[in-house]
């Protein structure tokens, strides 16, 4: 019997990755065809956005399933203080 994926939200981190990667092919072609350094800085921004985003998420979704998943279950004080641990990782 093959375990289920615990990683719910890998398709999102994928679709964020590519649309950085595509991002970044038009990045070379402004870069190629000299176009201004602040165009180019904007689009740097969004591919950092993008890939911070991406990572972001993953990290999420290992806490919220991996992390449950690895400590099962848990008295009601134990479980508050994993679910008060995955609230504040959202702020990083």
């Amino acid at each position: 019997m093959t375990k289920p994926d615990p990683h719910h939200h890998h398709d999102a981190v994928a679709k964020r990755l590519k649309r950085a990667e595509g991002h970044l092919r038009s990045i070379l072609q402004m870069m190629e065809a000299h176009r201004s350094c602040l165009e180019l800085a904007q689009q740097l921004h969004a591919v950092e956005k993008a890939i911070s985003q991406a990572k972001k998420i993953l990290i999420q979704d290992h806490i919220d399933h991996c992390l449950q998943d690895a400590v099962g279950e848990l008295d009601a004080d134990r479980q508050r203080a994993i679910d008060e641990f995955k609230a504040i990782t959202k702020y990083l």
